[in-house]
């Protein structure tokens, strides 16, 4: 597995100048050519993603994730860290506008977990963020990201009457024990969505009772049938549309608090 500085590397620009979400996207895809990570066609992927799909790589409030499929233009795992001059829009209704873009290439679909993991939970705290946005040189932002910051405390259920909860739920088999987290590829802001949600569920107590899976828009329909529920962004859940379980929608896929509610909303568990 990849860390987060292993994919990251020296590939930082700071206050750069874009015109349109589309240049922001070619810019972070740029520093990945020049290192001979990706050809251009990745570049141009990544873009055509949000075309088809929507804006829901815009993550959290002022930060895209921006990624396309595995295929042969990507020649291995990277990403790539750019902050704007000024802030673009891309057309989310709640996380715009955005300074930050990070553009992933994924070789396959576990070289990045790890990498995928560290930078949910380092994008958990509101310190972090600032940081990043307020870093003066490449070599600060990835110190930043080096840093191991750990997420923002957030209220939990009790970890004992949450098992409990869990295990009764297995025994009147009103659940399968599985989530699905989705995105366009599978291979982005799912796994990114999923380090948020697993964080939360290890506070619960209920990691041994509950999964988490990864998946795409095309796959999430034949997977859903083995499935509680969908979290995802607004835009995917339109494109999923009717899949036989519930959907439901997260904004802010870095925000534990938000999944934590959400979650207590699905299970009944109350605040």
């Amino acid at each position: 597995m990849s860390s987060l500085n292993d994919l990251l590397g020296d590939r930082i620009l700071l206050d750069v100048s874009a015109d349109s979400w589309q240049e922001s996207i070619s810019i972070a895809g740029e520093l990945l050519e020049r290192s001979n990570s990706i050809t251009a066609a990745y570049t141009q992927a990544m873009i055509d993603n949000v075309t088809e799909n929507g804006p829901y790589i815009v993550i959290a409030p002022g930060i895209a994730f921006a990624h396309a499929r595995s295929s042969d233009a990507v020649i291995r795992s990277c990403l790539s860290f750019v902050r704007l001059r000024t802030p673009i829009t891309f057309g989310h209704p709640k996380n715009d506008p955005v300074h930050i873009v990070f553009a992933l290439a994924a070789a396959d679909s576990h070289a990045h977990i790890d990498a995928m993991r560290s930078l949910a939970t380092l994008l958990s705290t509101k310190s972090t963020r600032q940081a990043l946005s307020q870093a003066q040189t490449p070599e600060q932002i990835a110190e930043i990201l080096a840093g191991g910051a750990q997420p923002n405390t957030t209220s939990t259920t009790s970890a004992t009457s949450a098992v409990k909860k869990a295990q009764a739920n297995v025994e009147k088999q009103e659940s399968t024990g599985h989530v699905l987290t989705v995105c366009g590829n599978g291979l982005g802001t799912s796994l990114f969505l999923k380090s948020t949600l697993e964080q939360v569920l290890e506070r619960w107590g209920w990691s041994s009772y509950v999964s988490v899976e990864a998946t795409d828009t095309i796959s999430a329909k034949g997977k859903a049938q083995s499935a509680d529920f969908v979290l995802t962004s607004d835009a995917i859940a339109r494109t999923l549309g009717e899949i036989g379980i519930p959907v439901y929608v997260i904004e802010n896929f870095s925000s534990p608090q938000e999944v934590d509610h959400v979650l207590r909303t699905i299970y009944d568990l109350g605040e």
